[in-house]
């Protein structure tokens, strides 16, 4: 099949071919992860990307490709999720730079394209390793390049360019050592790999060649899942969250809105500058974000009603979302009051609205909504210097550690972890609706920091992502944070503060392997320090006990216990009574973590 140049709803197809290439083997993909535990997620990562991306692609179609592929960077970068995710969006934001303007693509343009998205990719990590998704895609792109001087039809040199993917991937065994050992290829290249089968079976009709019969090759080094943390009993409260500063009648515009125009069917330009004016006469926080026919509005209001009324002069409406911020504040602070505990930041889960498709509900069409009753008149919005100096993001999993965090002082807490990532997007509006001068984002897991400091660029305002990667790292680099020091000295201070912390998680095995020495069975109990495993036992306390002994090897002053779904309070209870007798000059703190996959987590802190 003979093609020569594509346009923008042709690649947007090729794309989509991609996607659906990728989700028929999220399992595959998740499977390929080097641990021998339950919570490889690098092929879900993925997968979500990449619908986050879709989604904005078909909401956006274009016959030019540079406008179709700039609505796929833009639905992939809010949608990223995981390093995996992250590494993906980066891919295609330098593909979308490369071909911004363009009607068409070429042999050549397609190219040159691949490789600037290497290069957006590579300058996104911190230190590139070999052996992942980035090595398949410089190869591979690098690849594409020097045959592009020798093909003119996409189909011949899409096949190129897949060999060299597919070959890549199988030597990333040999580029890194985990993987030989292990023998699995990387997770990551192998998504990315299933990506670019897609993209040739479109162009070569639309079939894909039949899967043989072999278990799915495995891949990439996988993180390990968060851990958990080091409160004191009870933890001693050192913040004050940002909401619990704020009086809920200083909520001068209590109305937090967020909604769609699409104008489609409008002609004139849409008049940005009137527009903003008009809103900021009753509000503020004001957000507008033009693409093409569509604008995304946020804006905090004293009148909705007039709001959208006013909108609905330049399109039609969609994708409403409308909090009364007051009545929050107001139900938020009789719950701490009532706990006599710091102001509980909520869990958030859920995305917020956004170009992406997540939203809480939509209008469509033209919606003539009745003005809603204005609210009381009150004091202008509080002048910046009443704003809290800093407020605090945090990812967690298990309502027990969220409850920690947020004794700890956490403004928000994201709910997430192994095989829940939030996405970049997610992450964005925690840290937005934060009222305060600067941010402070604890990932609290190494698949989830690549995310946050996504998120923090994307935010456009003061925040510091701290590379806390499991939990028990957070609650120490919250334990030793101080509201009334400088940013300066309390990012030093909470980056030695989670540094010192050692972490131990325990959970069964999914698979026979061989690994750090250790000969595994499925069904075992494993125990891992860090990210090395250390014990494999038959029984869930006979493993706590081994992993105990080499986290408590050289001393350790304090020993937080985590417990998770799994554990039993009479094993617990015998954990503790061993630990007296084998080490009694640590001081032991045990908590109910609730979090999935990991009976217990440690954390050693000398």
């Amino acid at each position: 099949m003979s093609k020569r140049v594509l346009n923008g709803t042709e690649w947007s197809a090729m794309v989509m071919a991609g996607a659906e290439r990728l989700s028929g083997n999220v399992d595959r993909v998740n499977a390929l992860n080097v641990f021998p535990v339950p919570d490889g997620d690098t092929g879900t990562n993925m997968n979500l990307t990449m619908t986050a991306g879709v989604a904005e692609l078909t909401n956006k179609p274009s016959e030019e490709v540079g406008r179709a592929a700039e609505a796929l960077s833009k639905g992939l970068l809010m949608g990223a999720r995981g390093n995996s995710g992250v590494i993906l969006s980066q891919l295609f934001r330098g593909f979308s730079r490369a071909v911004a303007g363009q009607k068409e693509l070429t042999v050549p343009l397609f190219a040159a394209a691949l490789q600037q998205g290497v290069d957006t990719a590579y300058k996104a990590v911190v230190k590139p390793v070999e052996g992942t998704i980035l090595t398949v895609a410089r190869e591979t792109a690098r690849h594409g390049v020097t045959v592009s001087r020798r093909f003119t039809d996409l189909p011949d040199w899409m096949a190129e360019v897949l060999a060299k993917a597919q070959e890549t991937l199988a030597r990333t065994q040999e580029m890194l050592p985990v993987l030989k050992q292990v023998g699995v290829v990387d997770s990551g290249g192998q998504g990315l790999v299933y990506i670019y089968e897609g993209f040739a079976a479109y162009l070569n009709g639309g079939s894909f060649e039949k899967e043989d019969a072999r278990p799915a090759a495995r891949p990439a080094v996988q993180t390990m899942a968060p851990s958990l943390a080091k409160p004191s009993a009870p933890p001693a409260v050192t913040h004050a969250t940002a909401q619990s500063k704020i009086a809920t009648e200083s909520i001068s515009f209590p109305y937090d809105m967020e909604f769609f125009i699409r104008r489609a069917s409008v002609t004139t330009p849409f008049p940005e500058r009137s527009f903003r004016q008009a809103l900021e006469r009753d509000g503020d926080s004001i957000i507008l974000i033009e693409d093409d026919d569509i604008v995304k509005v946020h804006v905090h209001s004293r009148r909705p009603g007039d709001v959208l009324n006013h909108a609905l002069t330049h399109g039609a409406i969609t994708h409403i979302h409308i909090l009364n911020m007051q009545e929050q504040h107001r139900e938020l602070l009789a719950q701490a009051s009532t706990t006599r505990e710091p102001f509980p930041a909520p869990v958030m889960s859920q995305p917020s609205p956004s170009l992406t498709g997540n939203v809480d509900y939509a209008l469509p069409g033209v919606v003539n909504l009745p003005a809603i009753a204005p609210s009381p008149e009150s004091e202008p919005n509080p002048d910046v210097h009443e704003m809290a100096d800093y407020g605090i993001v945090a990812v967690s999993v298990g309502e027990g550690n969220a409850q920690l965090f947020r004794s700890l002082g956490v403004d928000i807490v994201l709910s997430g972890g192994q095989s829940m990532n939030p996405s970049a997007e997610d992450l964005v509006g925690a840290i937005t609706s934060l009222s305060a001068h600067h941010i402070f984002v604890l990932p609290n897991n190494p698949n989830i920091v690549m995310a946050a400091k996504q998120a923090a660029e994307l935010a456009e305002r003061p925040v510091t992502v701290l590379s806390t990667r499991t939990l028990p790292q957070g609650m120490a680099a919250m334990l030793a944070f101080q509201e009334d020091d400088s940013e300066e000295t309390n990012i030093e201070r909470m980056t030695k503060a989670y540094e010192r912390v050692v972490t131990g998680q325990v959970t069964q095995a999914v698979r026979d392997t061989e690994m750090d020495g250790v000969s595994i069975r499925q069904g075992d109990y494993i125990g891992i320090k860090d990210k090395t495993i250390v014990a494999s036992e038959a029984t869930r306390i006979a493993c706590c006990q081994a992993l105990l002994t080499s986290l408590l090897v050289t001393g350790g002053e304090i020993l937080t216990v985590l417990t998770g779904e799994g554990s039993e309070a009479e094993e617990t209870e015998a954990l503790e009574r061993w630990l007296a007798e084998a080490y009694p000059d640590a001081e032991v703190e045990v908590h109910e973590g609730g979090q999935p996959l990991y009976p217990y987590l440690f954390a050693v802190e000398p």
